[in-house]
């Protein structure tokens, strides 16, 4: 993997898991409902400097990720209860580098986007720990990617998510030496 691959990839692609067992989801749980306190203590000292820089060259500032993980993570929420509440719903894509150039993913504090993110995971976690493997095998669907996910690889998608933009943070401040 070349150096700007892995600066884009920290962890690498996501692969979907094939047999995604209980262990495994638990697992999966576990980063959800961990992420947030997580990702506060790696960001609580940045100053503004810091939350301007961008993790890669060409890539976004921690604060666009930051606020990038809040919306993704409210829409991921909204599209598990919608999979829980009806059959194979199609969900609505948004262009996710698009909201990163709006004024609230580029100029405000990260404390809204951390509160967001704490009060979406606390839900989403009560909600995972609710599910049963039944509900674990309802989908929805994709349009743009024209494919159905059900939501147990949907919950590996977003731990690796959460640890994928974690590792773009965490790389940057150890190379910055922050």
């Amino acid at each position: 993997m070349s150096d700007s691959e892995h600066k884009k990839f920290p962890i690498g692609r996501f692969e979907e898991p094939g047999n995604i067992c209980d262990i495994r989801l638990d697992e999966y749980i576990k980063v959800i409902r961990d992420f947030p306190g997580k990702l506060k203590n790696l960001i609580e000292h940045f100053t503004d400097d810091q939350l301007d820089t961008q993790y890669r060259e060409g890539g976004w500032t921690v604060r666009q990720v930051i606020n990038h993980l809040a919306d993704s993570h409210i829409n991921s929420f909204m599209r598990l209860k919608l999979a829980l509440t009806e059959e194979n719903p199609v969900i609505k894509p948004y262009d996710e580098a698009r909201w990163a150039e709006l004024q609230d993913s580029l100029s405000m504090p990260v404390k809204p986007a951390m509160r967001m993110l704490k009060g979406t995971h606390q839900r989403w976690t009560v909600l995972l720990k609710s599910m049963t493997n039944r509900h674990f095998e309802r989908t929805f669907h994709h349009p743009e990617h024209n494919k159905n996910y059900n939501l147990r690889s949907y919950l590996a998608l977003y731990a690796w998510h959460c640890n994928h933009h974690f590792a773009h943070i965490e790389n940057l401040k150890k190379e910055k030496g922050w």
